[in-house]
């Protein structure tokens, strides 16, 4: 299964169905699908095909050419920052487990993130990379990242990661042995634990200005699962290292959480069903403790917390990823024997048991993607990409691909995902939109229908005068598209005007299936999320995609 396997030479006259342009869509197996989306995003469908050195290198299918800019100017690679296997007390699956299955269904790129422990930060981070080494030889049309998820002293968890090198194991050691919170006692919310994830923010960046290791990531994990982040850490950790700290997931991995019982685990989607403890920050509603639409309450409310960083003028980004611990539906037990406070692994995963169906993850991009707009096909173009905010979101292959642009209606001036468009006071600026509609069935064998576009925009309005804000006053829905095609591409554009003011825009889109008033009333959003059920929560029934923002600033 997958598109790596295919290492044999092709000749001309035998091309592969999912390369075949007189094979619709809709004929093609999942895979086969997959790896068609997969020629689409590398600009690769299409005339030519046949005879592209992709088919007739003899290397895996689209290895080399990824690197072909798509027509937008960036390859969209597909991936997922949070996933853990055996090397993590609470999961069992090998590395190449995932690694296969995330190629499988069309990831490019993905992060191994153990939980920092006693073990992992002693046993574990040195016992993963060659796993990780070997996986990466295996499948090379997927790029593996170590990384592993910190135990943010004071806070909750996150993920970190680095370019591949000679330093990455050692780097990640000592980074864990030095600032997890759990290696250091240093989970409650105190000022002085507070200062040591700073420090461990501050040391991943003197690293990458040292050289030490090419370059390094953090994202904040499930923020307001406990609500433990509080708004001035977030900041504080931006603030840090704004080349390090670059965002949150916008929603949780977990998603087959609320699938009701008995068919699944019955409990809340994104394992969302916490309540306020006494590290919780005592701001935040109850309503945060839950997921909206699959997403985390700070991204999903317009005007929350999400937009209040935004409001800053400065980047915050959002993810969507598995947290694939314990796939849903699946047979395999951890190996007998095993001894994970001896080993820091447990024995290799054993299969042919009974469906577990209280398990509640999927598979890396079964479900949850995130889609970074790349110069080309690398580890260090996928962690630029991020950086840049390039990238968007979604769950379900609700949508195949998405541009959006800023651009300025008296010139060539424009800027994609994640970017600041600098125009003279009172040019006339355009939102662009262009989304590509799902283009096959998704991983539940039904194809996706978008029914609504939503355009965000709020006020730049400066740095917070309350590190502890979650409102932006000016942030609302400003305009609204319904989607009247099922099939194909779909363009809009939404004008900004005459721009006197610095701004932001960002979209969110929805199957339209379940909608509610948001949180801060129906002049602010009027059909946004609803809040998840526990117990009863389908992820398939409730599809989204957002964007990450961009911003005009005129002067």
């Amino acid at each position: 299964m997958g598109h790596h396997h295919d290492h044999h030479h092709h000749s001309h006259e035998h091309v592969p169905a999912a390369a075949d342009v007189d094979v619709p869509d809709e004929a093609l197996s999942p895979d086969e699908l997959s790896r068609r989306s997969m020629f689409r995003r590398a600009g690769l469908l299409g005339a030519g095909l046949a005879t592209a050195s992709v088919l007739t290198a003899g290397t895996a299918a689209a290895g080399p050419d990824r690197n072909r800019p798509s027509r937008n100017g960036f390859l969209w690679l597909a991936g997922d920052h949070h996933i853990h296997t055996q090397y993590s007390s609470d999961a069992k699956y090998r590395v190449i487990d995932h690694v296969r299955h995330a190629n499988a269904y069309g990831l490019d790129w993905m992060v191994i993130t153990d939980h920092g422990s006693e073990q992992h930060a002693k046993i574990g981070v040195e016992k993963v990379n060659p796993d990780i080494v070997a996986a990466r030889d295996a499948v090379d049309d997927t790029l593996v990242f170590q990384g592993l998820e910190w135990n943010i002293p004071a806070a909750e968890h996150g993920t970190v990661f680095v370019h591949p090198g000679r330093n990455e194991v050692a780097l990640l050691k000592e980074f864990e042995n030095s600032f997890d919170g759990a290696v250091k006692g240093a989970t409650a919310g105190t000022p002085a634990n507070e200062a040591m994830a700073i420090a461990g923010v501050s040391f991943l960046a003197d690293a990458v200005r040292r050289r030490r290791v090419q370059d390094a990531l953090f994202l904040a994990n499930h923020p307001a699962r406990k609500g433990i982040d509080s708004p001035h850490e977030i900041r504080g950790w931006r603030d840090a290292a704004p080349h390090i700290a670059v965002g949150m997931e916008g929603a949780p991995g977990h998603q087959g959480a609320g699938i009701p019982a008995p068919h699944g685990p019955g409990s809340g989607r994104g394992g969302y069903d916490n309540s306020p403890s006494a590290d919780s920050f005592p701001g935040y509603p109850l309503e945060s403790y839950r997921t909206w639409g699959g997403f985390d309450w700070m991204t999903s409310t317009v005007g929350g917390l999400w937009d209040s960083l935004l409001a800053e003028g400065k980047p915050w980004w959002i993810t969507a990823n598995s947290d694939s611990h314990n796939v849903y539906a699946d047979n395999a037990v951890r190996g007998p024997g095993s001894d994970f406070v001896k080993n820091g692994k447990y024995n290799d995963p054993v299969y042919g048991g009974d469906l577990n169906l209280t398990d509640t993850d999927f598979w890396p991009g079964y479900y949850s993607r995130t889609h970074v707009g790349a110069s080309g096909f690398s580890y260090a173009a996928v962690m630029d990409g991020i950086r840049a905010g390039r990238v968007w979101v979604d769950h379900g292959g609700l949508i195949s691909g998405l541009d959006v642009r800023l651009r300025a209606r008296n010139g060539r001036d424009e800027v994609p995902l994640g970017g600041m468009l600098h125009v003279r006071r009172g040019t006339e600026v355009d939102l662009v939109i262009s989304v590509d509609l799902a283009n096959g069935p998704n991983w539940a064998q039904f194809v996706p229908l978008l029914a609504r576009i939503d355009v965000i925009a709020g006020d730049v309005t400066g740095p917070a005068a309350d590190r502890d804000g979650f409102v932006a006053p000016t942030a609302k829905v400003v305009k609204s598209f319904e989607v009247n095609k099922s099939a194909g591409t779909v363009r809009f554009t939404y004008p900004l005007g005459r721009v006197g003011t610095p701004r932001y825009v960002r979209l969110r889109g929805t199957d339209g299936n379940r909608t509610a008033v948001g949180l801060r009333g129906p002049a602010v959003d009027p059909v946004g999320p609803a809040m998840d059920v526990l117990g009863s929560a389908d992820p398939w029934r409730d599809l989204w995609f957002y964007s990450n923002p961009l911003w005009v600033l005129p002067s």
